[in-house]
């Protein structure tokens, strides 16, 4: 158990209070530890922060889209709760739109009768091979996100799993998930609807892996959700869990280093004191945590290992406030007015600021009041972007004025006219508020190097008493992915106490 044969509690220290970060804790004290998580910033979340503005608008910072809703209640289950004890979800309907031109909108319904009839009026007999995509994709989502998901990724033995050995075929990791989307679907319309979240989340859709098809299984077949008061309502949720396991949150404490003897970190140093541990789980950014906390002599990778990294998009954000309705307008938008794969090279493979950007528009006040003041709108604004490129103010600015023609255009409505709020957030905000490597928003790409135990180790291999947990290590960028990442983390920790 958690005690040490002298009585002593095992101390953890858990760095960053995102969900990585809060999941983790929630695990280790319930194990049974003492548990104390720092935060760097005064606020909680990490990148699920919350802007609260004075004239009355709320913003979720961060992550938007409510996904794969069986993971949120796995992590409640395990301490006796369902999502419902701490906040309402509501189903999306239209799950979300994709915008392929002005005239020219696709609304995606979240019944999946109203999608197989969707994807037939455009092109026949694709309601069947639908079906068929989707069956697969549902094989893949159950193993992937039932067990391969929960692996640590230390060993290929994890993988002698049955189920694992039987279908490691059906889950093809090897196969990339351009070729198979273009064996079901020819119209591009419906290409860009299925490749558009690995587009967001990781790589060119061809240096995917198929493996990935298990996002569309969990945005056509599981919907999508909103969980009301915005991301923040899961943040506080967890770390209500947390609390009742006993773990203690400290805000404005940053890390500065550790105190390290005989292979174990024994200290952790605040700007002011030194606080004695016998457990770390870094839920902060890895390569942060490698290069300024842990120095040549005990990270995992260099820095050329590092710079060889495929990570996924950075982003260019807009938090805006308008004083007045846009009708057109759904909670989730996607604006796929120009060539996808054009926008997909210049963050990919010749990192550039985009030529012709696709965005994405988020409108939270369409589903919920309270996040505006009444009669006014609530839009995040997000363009997917190189990580490590320079982001100074001209250029944001530049790329508002373009975004916003082509939305005004869109919805016919003089938005820049009735700018109540706006904030821009971008590469050098990433870097600046969570130590965020290249100012990278997701983590490290899906890519077929990059999947399961080709990722960053969880386990610091010089230090035993070192796991890492979030979205630069198994098994990646996501909210989902990061909830299950502290718990495999947690894992990992208790089991090395109990060793």
């Amino acid at each position: 158990m958690a005690a040490k044969p002298n009585g002593h509690i095992s101390r953890i220290a858990v760095i960053g209070s995102g969900f990585a970060g809060l999941s983790a804790a929630a695990y280790m004290g319930k194990a049974g530890y003492h548990v104390d998580v720092y935060e760097k910033n005064q606020q909680l979340g990490g990148r699920a922060r919350q802007l609260i503005t004075e004239n009355g608008y709320l913003f979720d910072m961060g992550p938007s889209w409510y996904w794969m809703p069986d993971v949120f209640e796995r992590f409640f289950n395990d301490f006796g709760y369902t999502s419902g004890d701490f906040y309402e979800l509501e189903a999306l309907d239209p799950g979300f739109s994709i915008v392929y031109s002005e005239n020219e909108v696709l609304d995606v319904p979240s019944d999946y009768q109203g999608i197989r009839n969707l994807f037939e009026s455009i092109e026949s007999g694709s309601a069947l091979r639908l079906d068929q995509f989707l069956k697969e994709a549902e094989f893949k989502y159950k193993v992937g996100m039932e067990k391969l998901v929960y692996k640590p990724g230390l060993s290929l033995t994890e993988f002698a799993d049955v189920d694992l050995m039987k279908g490691v075929f059906k889950l093809q990791v090897f196969t990339s998930f351009s070729k198979h989307v273009k064996k079901f679907f020819k119209h591009p319309k419906l290409v860009a609807l299925m490749e558009f979240p690995v587009l967001f989340l990781g790589a060119m859709p061809q240096d995917t892996p198929a493996l990935y098809s298990l996002m569309n299984y969990a945005g056509l077949k599981l919907g999508t959700w909103y969980p009301k008061g915005g991301f923040s309502s899961v943040i506080k949720a967890m770390k209500t869990v947390a609390e009742r396991q006993g773990v203690n949150f400290y805000f404005d404490k940053p890390i500065i280093d550790f105190t390290i003897h005989n292979r174990l970190v024994s200290e952790i140093g605040l700007k002011n004191e030194r606080k004695p541990y016998d457990g770390i789980i870094a839920a902060a950014d890895y390569h942060h945590i490698e290069e300024k906390l842990l120095g040549n002599q005990y990270r995992n990778y260099s820095n050329a290992y590092w710079d060889k990294r495929v990570l996924a998009p950075s982003c260019l954000i807009f938090y805006i406030g308008v004083n007045r309705r846009i009708d057109k307008l759904k909670h989730h938008t996607l604006f796929f007015d120009q060539d996808l794969k054009q926008h997909a090279l210049e963050i990919y493979k010749q990192p550039a600021w985009p030529s012709k950007p696709l965005f994405y528009v988020c409108c939270p006040s369409k589903t919920e009041t309270g996040l505006a003041p009444e009669g006014h709108e609530n839009l995040f604004i997000l363009m997917p972007l190189a990580p490590g490129l320079e982001d100074g103010e001209i250029l944001r600015e530049k790329y508002f004025e373009l975004i916003l023609g082509r939305l005004e255009k869109y919805t016919g409505n003089p938005i820049r006219k009735h700018l109540d709020y706006k904030k821009s957030y971008c590469v050098s905000d990433f870097i600046a508020d969570y130590n965020s490597y290249r100012g990278n928003a997701y983590g490290l790409a899906n890519t077929l190097m990059q999947t399961a135990n080709l990722k960053p180790s969880l386990k610091n291999n010089k230090i035993d008493n070192l796991f890492y947990a979030g979205q630069l290590t198994v098994p990646g960028p996501g909210v989902p992915p990061s909830i299950i990442s502290g718990n495999v983390a947690a894992q990992q920790l208790v089991k090395y106490f109990n060793h």
